[in-house]
Parts: C-alpha cells; sequence; structure tokens
C-alpha cells in the first residue's frame, strides 16, 4: 500500500570535544570549527532537502555512501582535503549491564578517509539510478553484530560534519479513499471507516464503546450485556468482530492485572456471543493504563510521580497513596470495544447461482427492490471468492434507464474489487452518465475513477477540466466535504508529477494546499497517518509532528499512529525528556512493547536507531522495558 522514500536522512551534528582525538590524518577543530567549517556547511545545507544520501552495505559487507544527485556529490567534494569516512557503531556500546555510556566523538571503529581525487575516481551509477562510492569493509570482528554507520565530512581534512543516519520511514500518501456509490457510498481500504457513520452505511459499522469494570468483578453475564445489546439496536446486524483492549489501573502485580483484564473482556465477549448464532472473532489486548493515571495527576500533588520510574510508582502506592489516588485509578479500569457489524442477509442460505437466478427473476417481474438487494447478497459472495466477478455478466438486465443504479453498482464494485477493473468501470460510468445525465452516484463515481486514472497514468487529463469537474459536483447535490476530499486527491496527483518533473516550487504549492486544506475534511486516523507519511516523504517533518502530536495523546489513538509519531519524534532529544513524551512511550509500549523495543534495532533492520540510547533518558526507558 505504501511506497518506502529512495532515502530519508535526518542528520545530527556532533558536539565536538574540548580536546583533540587523532585518527588518520583527519582534524578535529574546536574554537576554530566556524572559520574552517562555514563555507562548507553553508554549501551542505543548500541542498534541495529532496537530496538524500546514506551508507549501504553489499553482500560482500563493502560500505559505499550514495546519493541521488551528482551535482550536489560533486560540489561538495571539490577541493583535495575534502573527503568521507564512515565510523562503524556497534549496539554492543550500549548494554544495560554498563552503568555509564563513554562519550567519545568517535563511537566505534573508524575507516580511513576516501578524498575527493579518489571519490570522483570511483563515483559510479547504478542501475536504479542511484550514485555511489566505495569506502571500505567491515571489520571481521565486527562482521554479525547488530551495526550503525555514521558519516564523517571532512572540509580541507577538517571534521565539519559527523552525521547519524536514521531510518524514518516516508510514504507517498495513497489517494484519500473517495469510495464509490453503489446503494450508498462504499470505501475500499476501510469499509468501516466512513466519513459519516449514519449517511454512508451500507452493509457494515462499526460502534466503539466503554464498559468499566469494577474493582473487584471479572465475570460479566447475559443480563449484564443485554441492556447494552439492545442499545446498540443489533437486531439487524450480527457481530463479525470484536477488538478489545482491556485496562487496569496500574497499583498491583502486572501478571496478575493483565490476567484479570483478559478474564474480564473474554467474559465480555461471552456474554456478546450468546446473542447471535455466527462466531465472532475477537481480538483482545489487556495493559495497565500507564497513559490516563500520568495524565490524571499532572497538576496535583502526585506530580512529582511522573518523574519516577513504573516499580518505583508502584512501590508508592503499595506503601499508602493508592487509597488517596482511588479517585482517578477507578476511572482507569474499562475496556474499550469495537464492534465491527455486518447487515444481516436474508439471502445467506442460497447458493450464488440459485441468488443469480433468483436475481433474474425479480427483473422479469420489475421487483427492483429486491434485484437490490439480492445484487448486495451476490458482492458479498464475490467478496468471499465462491464465484470471480465475471459472475455478474449472467445478470439478464435491459439497458433501461429505470436499471441504471445495477448497471452503476456493477460497476462500482468491480473498481473497488479489482483496481486494473478501473478504466472499463470508467467508459462504463460515461455511458450510463449518457443514459442518466443528473444522476449525483454516476457523476460521482465518473470523477472518482477519473482521479485514479490521472494518477496512474491511465487517462490523459487537462487539470483545469478536471479540476472544474470536481468543483461542478456541487450542482449535483455532492456534499461538500466529499468535494474538498477530491480536491486534497487532486493536489497529491499534481505534486507527485511535479516532483517527477523536478518543478519543487510548484510541488511545494501543492503540498501547501494540502495541509491547509487538510482540517476541513473528515478524516480517519488512518488518513490522519496517511498524512503524516505524505508530509514526511517530502521532507515536512514539522508539519508532519504537527498534525499527530494532538491525536497521540489519547490512550484510545491508532497503533500504528502513535508508533509514527514516535518514530518521528524519538530524534528530538528535548522533546523525549519531558513527561508528556513520556506518556507517549508508556502508551506505545502498553500497546505493543515489542514493536516499541524494535525502535531501538540497528537502523538497516526495521529500527530508528539504537544510537538513540546515547540519549540516557531513552536509554533508561529502553532498559526497564526491553531486557527483561
Amino acid at each position: 500500500m505504501y511506497k518506502k522514500t529512495i532515502l530519508l536522512i535526518i542528520a545530527t551534528c556532533s558536539v565536538f570535544s574540548a580536546f583533540a582525538q587523532h585518527y588518520f590524518d583527519i582534524e578535529f577543530p574546536n574554537a576554530n570549527r566556524d572559520a574552517v567549517c562555514q563555507k562548507y556547511i553553508q554549501l551542505f545545507n543548500q541542498r534541495p532537502k529532496e537530496v538524500g544520501f546514506s551508507i549501504v552495505k553489499d553482500e560482500n559487507n563493502t560500505l559505499f555512501f550514495q546519493t541521488n544527485s551528482k551535482e550536489w556529490f560533486q560540489q561538495l567534494f571539490k577541493n583535495a582535503g575534502d573527503g568521507l569516512a564512515v565510523d562503524i557503531v556497534s549496539k554492543d556500546r550500549y548494554n544495560c549491564s554498563e552503568d555509564e555510556i563513554e562519550k567519545s566523538q568517535i563511537k566505534g571503529h573508524l575507516l580511513k578517509p576516501v578524498y575527493s581525487s579518489a571519490l570522483h575516481k570511483i563515483l559510479k551509477q547504478d542501475e536504479k539510478g542511484m550514485f555511489k562510492v566505495r569506502l571500505g569493509s567491515i571489520p571481521s570482528d565486527l562482521i554479525g553484530k547488530d551495526l550503525e554507520f555514521n558519516i564523517l565530512f571532512l572540509s580541507n581534512k577538517n571534521l565539519c560534519l559527523y552525521y547519524n543516519i536514521y531510518d524514518i520511514k516516508s510514504y507517498q500518501w495513497e489517494l484519500l479513499d473517495m469510495g464509490f456509490y453503489l446503494d450508498s457510498l462504499t470505501y475500499k481500504t476501510k469499509l468501516r471507516d466512513k466519513l459519516d457513520q449514519e449517511s454512508y452505511t451500507l452493509k457494515y459499522k462499526t460502534l466503539k464503546f466503554k464498559i468499566p469494570f469494577q474493582k473487584n468483578k471479572s465475570e460479566y453475564s447475559q443480563e449484564d450485556i443485554k441492556p447494552l445489546y439492545d442499545s446498540l439496536r443489533l437486531t439487524d446486524f450480527n457481530i463479525k468482530k470484536i477488538h478489545i483492549r482491556a485496562y487496569s489501573s496500574i497499583e498491583g502485580n502486572l501478571e496478575r492485572n493483565i490476567e484479570l483484564q483478559e478474564q474480564r473482556a473474554n467474559s465480555i465477549v461471552s456474554a456478546m456471543q450468546s446473542f447471535q448464532q455466527p462466531t465472532i472473532v475477537t481480538e483482545v489486548n489487556s495493559s495497565e493504563n500507564w497513559v490516563e493515571f500520568l495524565n490524571d495527576i499532572t497538576g496535583t500533588e502526585y506530580e512529582n510521580y511522573k518523574e519516577l520510574s513504573k516499580a518505583q510508582i508502584k512501590s508508592k502506592l503499595a506503601n499508602g497513596s493508592a487509597s488517596d489516588l482511588e479517585k482517578y485509578l477507578k476511572n482507569h479500569r474499562k475496556a474499550i470495544i469495537s464492534l465491527e457489524l455486518e447487515k444481516k442477509d436474508p439471502y445467506n442460505k442460497m447458493t450464488a447461482d440459485e441468488l443469480m437466478s433468483t436475481f433474474n427473476k425479480t427483473i422479469i417481474e420489475d421487483n427492483l427492490d429486491n434485484a437490490l438487494a439480492i445484487q448486495n447478497s451476490l458482492f458479498e459472495r464475490l467478496k468471499g471468492k465462491e464465484k470471480n466477478p465475471d459472475f455478474l455478466q449472467k445478470m439478464i438486465v435491459p439497458k433501461q434507464l429505470k436499471f441504471v443504479q445495477i448497471f452503476n453498482k456493477n460497476s462500482a464494485f468491480r473498481a473497488l474489487m479489482d483496481i486494473k477493473q478501473l478504466l472499463i468501470s470508467y467508459n462504463d460510468f460515461l455511458e450510463l452518465s449518457n443514459l442518466s445525465p443528473k444522476d449525483p452516484r454516476i457523476q460521482y463515481n465518473l470523477i472518482a475513477a477519473k482521479i485514479q486514472l490521472w494518477r496512474f497514468k491511465a487517462l490523459p487529463i487537462k487539470e483545469e477540466t478536471l479540476k472544474k469537474e470536481i468543483l461542478e459536483l456541487k450542482n449535483f447535490d455532492i456534499k461538500a466535504p466529499l468535494i474538498k476530499r477530491m480536491m486534497v486527491n487532486f493536489h497529491i496527483t499534481k505534486s507527485e508529477l511535479l516532483m517527477q518533473k523536478r518543478d519543487y516550487i510548484n510541488k511545494d504549492k501543492s503540498v501547501a494546499y494540502i495541509y491547509e486544506n487538510y482540517k476541513s475534511v473528515p478524516l480517519t486516523d488512518y488518513d490522519y497517518l496517511s498524512l503524516a507519511q505524505y508530509l514526511s516523504y517530502y521532507s515536512n517533518h514539522s508539519k508532519a509532528i504537527k498534525i499527530l502530536e494532538d491525536k497521540v495523546k489519547s490512550i484510545e489513538v491508532d497503533e500504528n499512529l502513535l508508533f509514527y509519531y514516535i518514530n518521528l519524534t524519538l530524534i528530538d532529544t528535548e522533546l523525549t525528556q519531558t513527561p508528556d513524551y513520556r506518556t507517549t512511550m508508556l502508551n506505545a509500549l502498553n500497546m505493543n512493547k515489542e514493536k516499541f523495543c524494535r525502535l531501538f534495532n540497528p537502523s538497516n533492520d526495521g529500527g530508528v536507531t539504537f544510537q538513540l540510547l546515547e540519549d540516557d533518558y531513552l536509554r533508561n526507558t529502553y532498559c526497564e522495558n526491553c531486557t527483561k
């Protein structure tokens, strides 16, 4: 779904110590650093933000510097003493058994520098268009260890820049899911993520609610759950899946807290299951509610607890403060439950062939309402792979105006099921538009397909004409948020095309439009995450962080969104020192401990970088939670 960027580099320059260290012929400037490095650093920083660089390792453990810009490379290494070197850093440096990490300019094994003359001679372009130069090989005693490769940029043999490479994933933003109109607006990526739960639900919807847990209660009966079941009006729906996040208050033993929450969650599932025959798929996650605890004690006499370790806080609660804090703790014992619902199907006992026969009979009888309902059941069979989409060709329907919605639904369904069918569906929508030119569903589907085909370069498009067609959908009573959503997609596609032309100025204008207008478009967490990834793809990291920072404060935050925010911000040493950031990290740990700990894997092995552990605050969090 996502496309990873060629290179995304976040760089930090080290602070040089007051004493010189001597490696090969490299000079380590201190007091005179500005004088000897100013012009070089200025040239370095003037590179376009789209220019990237990194160190890559081949199968023979040879290290290469690579960049996507030969012009920038040539400008940077002009003088005889301009060069590159690699500092090979091992994760062993951050062993949690060590009390302190030795602070030094060079963190690991430094390879011999390679200077300008040699760099230009050995610069090669690979089959992917990247420019590479060989800088040396990994020593035999380091092979097999967790390693990262920092870059030393040298100007006249002076170390002017020392770079850590952080693997912050960035992606091209998939178009916002515009969906297609069947009976109503239906989405491809996540059918449950609707703009408007009431207005845009066809066969699926999601309900979300909370159940508080009493302190000593772990079992829930039908009598407990039936009022809730009735209030949700589930008589027309089956529960397809239940996702429960169960939270305990933080006092007491961790293992017992988790066990108790799982018992509570499973008893809720059992009580729900008693009301229907189809088996409910369940997913249960349990954790202690550190997030709301740390949020609730902010501004109270217990705020200093935020500076303590989890073990120290538990000790305080065990020694008497739990009773004083019960007014908060009682609100932390709960389950957040998401129900994915599927509308009950009166035709679910028929085979696909029986359904098709019944459908064709209703067409002969001119019973359009029944035909549309049976058509939906046929779609479900196709989604379940009982038949392939060509099965729909067995429908015997006259090409008449009164049956136009049957044809529209078939074409929209094909496009939702298989993107390869999009051009065929688009041509169908064009034909239907001629048959019923004032039908808003057909007009919407036509433009939604056109935008996607433009992005895939499968249809020649005049930008101004398409923009006008999008805006004219208001004449068909298409709601303004849907039109704005299409306009955002228009600029996503436009920005990508401008990027390919290296028209960075106009590309930035389209990116700016998206950033300025996203708030006026109803967005799911999925959309917020996509937006942040898109902005990161174009090196707008501060904007990506800005749009996520309020979302990550909630215990109900989407896991992928939370971890992407952490991925973006872990390198900000000022931010990571704050109590609020600690709350964010504990939220991530509670949600997915393994995923959090992987952030500190090597940058070439799924992590951001283990060198984040130079930060004592992050190292303490990592050692407290990830090494036991």
